[in-house]
């Protein structure tokens, strides 16, 4: 969802100025999920504190200043509802279930790394209430919750495990981003890499302290709210044990655990804990506001301390449109580049290339047939007639057989017809661009990413799921609400 608002804010800003609307809508957007999930069971005042807390948490100043993972970010201002939907199926059973399910899918599309640990936080955190409650039937229907949400997002997480197989996947955990590498002050690898690592875990080391400090106070205050005590309080040891070397075996064995990454990135999950316990710990003590005012100025200097640290430059998204616009395209990473694809072997790019190349690249090329090496092309003429993200259409004039270089890399889901008649795609050795064998004379060539198998099935599970979920909702909006208070 990161994508779609981010288009939606650059198509009426600019594009600096859609990043710090971004940034805001989201912080605005993950302090009011707080507030609604604290005040519940908070005081009014407690509930805007832990708005507050969480809004402008030392993690989400990091992903500012620092990070700039606008996905991430938009991923953790659904935790705090992820948390609430857990409360409400443990009180009220089915009748809480579509809203951890929306909550579980929005999750899902935002941020990968983001959705593995709230699936993880969700699970763990449906055991306890299960246990403490003695009712399976919360386990029962918050793993049917967490199917619908799977399902929801199925048109989005379909696809994405299935087309792992068409990319180098495994560059995703190569080297300095393996979790081994990444636990908190960590001592092995790269010395930028471990300089970020000790701001990243400094920060870590701070929220888990003021976490730990403040459940302390609110110990005294847990039979107020049982439930949610136990729940956030196991989601806060969990998540700072996750961020240690001696979890190193969770990282090894559990599904999808070590594609996080970063394990101090379960801080997402922290943050919850964090606002939660800072704004109830303060309940009650003299000089309340004061103690407030003194927990936002540490985090109001953290802020200032990163906004003084962090590497300013404005220039990046007017960077990225100029590599669009020169031919070039986007960069991308090593890890999504098709199979057999070195994006650094593709024309006009270099390993420590930051800035758009001073002229525009050309967007055909063919193979010279003696050295198998792609070079400008000479031999035809080739005309555009539509080039958008997934199809192009062009035609070409040449006097011999050519084969045409075309600056797109490889991907399984692109079809070429020559002439409406379906021919076959070569991938240019090394680099995986994409080569088309085109006879002498006049011809239109069109190339058109597919719709393929997966992404169908993805999107009928995910069709399904919603009518599921809507009949759901509706039966459930047949029965009468229990009378029973939120523990």
């Amino acid at each position: 969802m990161s994508w779609i608002l981010g288009a939606a804010l650059g198509s009426l800003l600019s594009w600096p100025a859609a990043a710090g609307a971004y940034i805001w809508l989201t912080l605005i957007g993950g302090g009011l999920a707080m507030w609604r999930l604290a005040s519940e069971w908070l005081s009014s005042r407690e509930a805007v504190a832990a708005a507050l807390f969480f809004a402008v948490n030392p993690y989400n100043l990091l992903i500012v200043y620092y990070r700039s993972d606008f996905a991430e970010l938009l991923a953790i201002a659904f935790f705090p509802l992820l948390v609430f939907g857990l409360l409400r199926v443990s009180r009220e059973g089915r009748r809480g279930a579509p809203f951890l399910a929306v909550a579980f899918a929005a999750t899902w599309l935002c941020n990968a790394p983001a959705a593995v640990i709230a699936t993880y936080s969700v699970a763990l955190m449906l055991i306890v209430a299960a246990c403490a409650l003695r009712n399976v039937r919360v386990l029962a229907v918050g793993g049917v919750a967490m199917a619908i949400g799977f399902g929801l997002a199925a048109f989005y997480i379909v696809p994405a495990a299935w087309e792992q197989r068409w990319v180098q996947i495994a560059q995703a955990v190569a080297e300095e981003l393996r979790p081994e590498r990444n636990f908190i002050f960590a001592r092995v690898g790269d010395p930028e890499f471990i300089l970020f690592n000790w701001k990243v875990s400094s920060v870590a080391m701070g929220m888990m302290l003021i976490t730990g400090i403040c459940a302390v106070f609110v110990a005294r205050r847990r039979r107020e709210f049982p439930n949610l005590w136990r729940i956030v309080l196991v989601l806060a040891v969990a998540a700072s044990c996750m961020m240690f070397a001696p979890s190193g075996i969770l990282w090894r064995w559990l599904p999808k655990l070590r594609f996080i990454q970063f394990p101090w990135r379960w801080l997402d999950a922290l943050t919850v804990p964090f606002a939660l316990f800072a704004a109830a710990a303060l309940s009650g003590r003299r000089r309340q506001w004061a103690l407030w005012i003194a927990v936002l100025a540490v985090l109001v200097a953290s802020g200032s301390a990163m906004a003084r640290d962090a590497w300013w430059d404005s220039d990046d998204a007017t960077d990225l449109a100029d590599w669009v616009h020169s031919s070039f395209g986007y960069k991308g990473t090593d890890e999504y580049a098709p199979i057999g694809c070195d994006r650094y072997a593709l024309a006009g790019v270099t390993a420590d290339s930051e800035q758009p190349p001073g002229q525009p690249i050309t967007r055909f090329a063919e193979v010279d047939p003696d050295s198998g090496e792609v070079v400008p092309l000479k031999t035809a003429r080739v005309r555009v007639q539509r080039w958008t993200a997934e199809r192009r259409i062009f035609s070409v004039v040449g006097s011999t057989d050519i084969e045409l270089a075309i600056r797109l890399v490889n991907y399984p889901a692109w079809l070429a017809t020559v002439d409406d008649v379906s021919t076959s795609i070569q991938s240019q050795q090394n680099n995986g661009q994409v080569v088309l064998d085109v006879p002498s004379g006049t011809h239109t060539v069109e190339l058109t990413f597919r719709r393929t198998r997966d992404r169908t099935i993805g999107g009928i599970i995910s069709l399904i799921s919603l009518i599921g979920l809507g009949l759901q909702g509706a039966s459930v909006a047949k029965t009468k609400p229990g009378a029973r208070s939120i523990p």
